[in-house]
């Protein structure tokens, strides 16, 4: 079965599937992921992850909490708009808050492509 949806994906990648279908836009912003060289992908990882961890871990307090989400979290994600673009940036969170952190997003890089379409690809685990 093909996955088109950041939710999907990061239950595979969480589950660790050994091989893994992508159709539809998210193949695109997956192969932009995979295309992003190390130190672009270092910044961009940077930001996601304060992204993530404001989504996944709020701050206790109110105040403390429209702090984060409307101030922290978008500005740290604009050094990665920056490298990866928004409409990727933002399926890159949506794929790390699916399966716990960012983490995800590196094992996601690890899988090698070992079939690509204009419809879909298929990466396996390395």
């Amino acid at each position: 079965m093909a996955i088109d949806n950041e939710k999907d994906l990061g239950k595979a990648l969480k589950d660790g599937q050994d091989t893994i279908e992508i159709e539809g836009s998210l193949k695109d912003k997956v192969l932009k992921i995979k295309a992003t060289g190390k130190v672009a992908w270092a910044v961009a990882i940077g930001a996601i992850g304060v992204s993530v961890v404001a989504i996944l871990y709020p701050a206790p307090e109110p105040t403390s909490q429209a702090t984060t989400k409307f101030f922290v979290a978008p500005l740290a994600g604009g050094a990665a708009v920056t490298v990866l673009g928004a409409a990727t940036t933002a399926s890159a969170i949506s794929i790390a808050v699916a399966a716990g952190g960012v983490a995800a997003l590196n094992k996601l890089r690890g899988y090698k492509i070992t079939s690509k379409s204009e419809d879909k690809i298929v990466l396996t685990k390395t």
